[in-house]
């Protein structure tokens, strides 16, 4: 299968310049690129989407390579932007280049040889590039009509459907300028013939291929250079992926941790799954007909879901945070070991049931009834009453021990990561008391 019938069965594929497809099968292997913006030191699963082009095209039999925007990412990319972006300085865009490069290298394939990928910063050959020599050598070659286009341009400039405009500053103007003469360098120095990136950067990837064509008339020499690019990938209604409740999807577990990203796959839409598992993981169709099958035979069981949240979730951390991360999220529905999870993993579990604290000293001679009345502000339960009724029903567990009587103490029981105390009433109600 070729790299655009792999893209098209997964619906990765979106457009690519006349003549792509020829080239792929006729040159192997050509390099391709698509650029990261270094604006955070880890990239999020909207990259992912993304970084998953340069997979296939390295599956293909291709050189994949990944560009990091020191130099225009000081610019900032007007493309879907509505404001001028905040400028980044030198030490926290190097900052950011060395988290990208480390997790592009858990998909990539960076050992020697003609498809071994390669990370590259365009600082590296604009920092010595004088304004008036860029001006002479590359901007004379585009014009402003050309440039003024391009959508990302017209929406700024026209302030889109409300007819209100921020403006485009001459900065972000010429940042299509910049990544235009980024394909000219690589097409210069690394044989590059191709950039890719999603369906919002046509505008400035076929700057660089007309940029390429130009300069190659004005030296009367053959001009090849392509794009190619991939759907956005949206939910089923239409709306943005790639961001949870709390925010950003991160591929660094100190920003999203493995549970956390295990769980957001874990909870995608029946809609939206079968889309999801296509593009993010490298199943062959076989395969994953055979998950969907079934999946349809046992919707409630969330096959899709599970092995498509396992598949990324190990590709991106490990097996083994794969694994605690099914533990625990096992812990909610009764079948997970609560004195097995870390503080961190125990935190993200019940980060959406109430978080009770309790002054430690206060409840050395408490029993159960108190406890769960009294000195948790009656948040559990409004009296002693009803705390004493609910556990001689046996409908009380602490840290997944059923609470026998009401004036079982409570300093007995053993504390999850020496502070931690999961309190269940009834089937469904968590609290997780903290002692400080």
């Amino acid at each position: 299968m070729s790299l655009i019938e792999e893209l098209t069965w997964r619906g990765m594929f979106h457009d690519a310049m006349p003549g792509t497809a020829e080239h792929l099968a006729a040159n192997a292997p050509i390099t391709g690129y698509i650029g990261f913006d270094p604006t955070a030191a880890s990239l999020h699963i909207g990259n992912l989407a993304t970084i998953m082009l340069l997979v296939h095209l390295q599956r293909a039999g291709h050189r994949p390579l990944a560009l990091v925007g020191g130099a225009t990412g000081m610019i900032g990319d007007p493309s879907g932007k509505s404001a001028e972006r905040n400028l980044l300085d030198e030490t926290t865009l190097r900052h950011n280049q060395a988290g990208i490069q480390a997790q592009l290298e858990k998909f990539l394939d960076f050992t020697e040889g003609p498809t071994g990928a390669l990370v590259v910063n365009n600082y590296d050959w604009f920092k010595n590039f004088g304004f008036l020599e860029f001006l002479r050598e590359v901007g004379k070659h585009l014009t402003v009509n050309y440039m003024m286009a391009k959508d990302s341009v017209k929406r700024r400039i026209g302030g889109g459907e409300d007819g209100d405009s921020s403006g485009i500053s001459y900065t972000e103007f010429s940042y299509q300028l910049l990544q235009g003469y980024d394909f000219v360098h690589l097409n210069k120095t690394l044989g590059c013939t191709l950039q890719m990136g999603a369906s919002d950067q046509w505008g400035n990837i076929t700057t660089g291929t007309e940029l390429i064509r130009r300069l190659a008339n004005a030296d009367e020499r053959e001009a090849k250079a392509y794009a190619l690019t991939g759907q956005l990938i949206t939910k089923a209604d239409g709306t943005k992926y790639g961001k949870s409740e709390t925010g950003t999807v991160w591929l660094d577990p100190k920003l999203t941790s493995p549970y956390q990203f295990y769980q957001f796959f874990l909870n995608s839409a029946d809609a939206d799954a079968p889309r999801l598992i296509r593009v993010f993981t490298l199943l062959s169709k076989e395969e994953i007909e055979a998950i969907e099958a079934e999946h349809a035979a046992a919707p409630h069981l969330r096959i899709l879901q599970k092995a498509l949240a396992a598949d990324v979730t190990t590709r991106v951390h490990s097996a083994e945070a794969t694994e605690a991360a099914i533990a625990a999220s096992q812990v909610l529905f009764g079948g997970g070991d609560l004195a097995s999870l870390d503080e961190a993993t125990l935190l993200d579990v019940f980060a959406g049931v109430p978080h009770l604290r309790v002054l430690r000293d206060e409840m050395t001679e408490l029993n159960a009834a108190t406890f769960l009345s009294d000195f948790t502000l009656h948040k559990i339960f409004p009296s002693k009453g009803e705390a004493r009724k609910m556990i001689q029903a046996g409908g009380v567990s602490i840290n997944r021990e059923k609470v026998a009587a009401p004036d079982a103490p409570v300093a007995a029981l053993k504390h999850l990561a020496d502070k931690y105390l999961v309190v269940q009433k009834g089937k469904k109600n968590y609290f997780l008391v903290e002692l400080v």
